[in-house]
Formats: C-alpha cells, sequence, structure tokens
C-alpha cells in the first residue's frame, strides 16, 4: 500500500541509527510488525484467570524430552 505521511524527522533519524537499517522503508515496516506482534502478545492478558492450572505439570520433563 502506498501512502504519504509525515513523520518526525528527529525521530527517524533516531530510528535509523539504532536499527542500522538502511532505508525508512525498512524502520517503519519493521515497527509496524513489532507493533502489530505485540500487540497481539497483549490478547494473551485478556485469558487471565480462564485456564485451569494442572498441578501435575512439569516442564522440565517436557523440555527434556520425555513427557510421554
Amino acid at each position: 500500500m502506498r501512502t504519504n505521511i509525515v513523520i518526525d524527522d528527529k525521530l527517524m533519524d533516531d530510528a535509523l541509527k539504532i536499527t542500522g537499517y538502511k532505508t525508512k522503508k525498512e524502520a517503519v515496516t519493521a515497527a509496524l510488525e513489532e507493533y502489530v506482534q505485540y500487540q497481539e502478545q497483549l490478547k494473551i492478558l485478556e485469558l487471565r484467570g480462564q485456564i485451569d492450572f494442572d498441578p501435575d505439570y512439569d516442564h522440565k520433563k517436557i523440555r527434556s524430552g520425555n513427557w510421554q
């Protein structure tokens, strides 16, 4: 999608320096992807109190591959 927006020059310069991206397009795309991912992660908080805890769950056993 092609669009024209006004972005603060100092903010864009800082973003390019910090991230190492070569173009404004790369910086904006990465920022939008990160923002979308963050918003999706926030949805997990909506599950608080809705998932039953299994007292027999052993994360160490699963990590070792002996969970069957």
